[in-house]
């Protein structure tokens, strides 16, 4: 793919780092990102161990009117957040990162050096808190008669034969919500379990929104989507009793995700354009995933 010119060009920005040595640039060689372009970091002047990943990007699909009309499609949307995703992945391997939102775009890089400066404390205090912890996503789903395909039908008395059709299926649809009522309070002893298994190696939570349609995952209903911040050292324990929390609980799946770079616990440090910068996408939901 023919990278951008300058003239033609604007700078996408994946995320803040932590370069204290000033090696993250020979570790991110070759490294390649939106539309194809190589990485490369950005450094402020007053605090150079702060960094940025940026790569050049074609003006003509993230210029505000083409980026909102891009986010529509999901093909586009889904090659630039993998892209994005892979970015803040490698710098992960490396350092400590504060992921930025999908579609984060500048002008040049020196107006990425500006926002830099301009909220070095803010990074450097965020980038420290975060240092040695990473991730974990935690999904409750649920199944009922309603998200499972030929689900017998519920255990219990069999309608009167006596009933007419008509008496007979509402007979059956009763018994059908008793199922679907006993099953989301098994999700919410789950949802108790889970938490309460969690809190014990974790340091904070963030509660998403259960996802559906195309982003829900596996069978059944999401209830739960929360992610959740753990020490490094606490990663394994934190699995495994998440796992077990929803032990003979039928009907329920506990699915563990990750580790992943803190998406969920930078909102203190979300960037935000000036005026005269191209907007920016949303932040996307599952990317950690």
């Amino acid at each position: 793919m023919t990278e951008p010119t300058a003239h033609d060009a604007l700078t996408y920005a994946y995320g803040v780092a932590r370069d204290a040595h000033e090696a993250l640039a020979d570790a991110l060689a070759g490294l390649r990102g939106v539309a194809d372009a190589p990485v490369h970091l950005v450094r402020g002047g007053a605090n150079r161990d702060v960094v940025v990943a940026v790569s050049p990007v074609p003006a003509r699909d993230f210029e505000e009117a083409a980026l909102h009309a891009h986010l529509e499609d999901l093909d586009w949307l889904e090659s630039v957040a993998r892209a994005h995703h892979r970015v803040i992945e490698a710098l992960a391997v490396h350092t400590t990162v504060l992921p930025l939102r999908l579609a984060t775009v500048y002008l040049d890089d020196d107006r990425v050096r500006h926002m830099l400066d301009a909220r070095r404390e803010a990074f450097a205090e965020r980038l420290s808190a975060l240092a040695g912890h990473e991730e974990w996503g935690v999904k409750i789903y649920v199944e009922t008669p309603t998200t499972t395909e030929a689900r017998p039908e519920p255990a219990g008395p069999a309608p009167d034969p006596g009933l007419s059709p008509g008496r007979a299926y509402l007979s059956r649809r009763r018994a059908q919500h008793r199922v679907r009522e006993d099953a989301y309070q098994e999700a919410e002893r789950a949802a108790e379990r889970v938490e309460a298994a969690a809190r014990d190696h974790a340091v904070d939570r963030v509660q998403h929104r259960p996802q559906q349609g195309e982003l829900a995952q596996g069978p059944g209903e999401n209830v739960v989507n929360d992610a959740y911040l753990v020490p490094l050292e606490h990663a394994a324990d934190f699995g495994a009793a998440v796992r077990r929390a929803a032990d003979g609980l039928p009907g329920i799946r506990v699915d563990v995700t990750g580790p992943w770079a803190p998406y969920s616990f930078i909102a203190t440090t979300r960037d935000e354009p000036s005026p005269d910068e191209p907007s920016q996408g949303g932040q996307p939901q599952g990317a950690a995933p």
